[in-house]
């Protein structure tokens, strides 16, 4: 396990995280962002886990394979997979150039940041007790 990367893939986790939850506090948050940087934040909380166990995953946006990978890992995953956190796939491309996909609304949005915020704990709370010392919430990056 690289401890630096996995640290890595946590920042850059940590800043889609604050960017979202920055535009969603604005008076007119752009949703379709706030989707992508919710998805992004999900899809790198678990590549850092899959990085701590020197998993291989191939250069992909899609949550349900790398939530598969996972849990080969570790079968708690199947938690995060039953709580459908896979939607936020929808959000890594398609919100983020014109075409057929509409933009989210504000519902499609809160569930977004919310099945974000799932992922997040949950991977956090798995390497803090395989034995990763994770500074605490807030103040990654900093």
């Amino acid at each position: 396990m690289n401890e630096e990367t996995v640290r890595a893939w946590i920042v850059k986790a940590e800043e889609d995280l604050k960017i979202g939850q920055d535009e969603l506090a604005t008076e007119f948050p752009a949703w379709s962002g706030v989707a992508f940087h919710m998805q992004q934040c999900a899809e790198k909380y678990l590549k850092a886990y899959l990085t701590f166990h020197n998993r291989a995953f191939r250069k992909t946006h899609d949550i349900s394979e790398l939530l598969q990978i996972c849990i080969e890992v570790d079968e708690s995953f199947t938690r995060l997979q039953e709580a459908n956190v896979d939607e936020l796939t929808l959000y890594a491309v398609e919100v983020r150039y014109p075409s057929d996909f509409p933009t989210p609304t504000q519902q499609e949005v809160q569930r977004a940041h919310h099945l974000a915020l799932t992922v997040r704990q949950f991977v956090r709370d798995r390497l803090q007790a395989e034995g990763m010392m994770l500074p605490p919430d807030g103040s990654v990056g900093r």
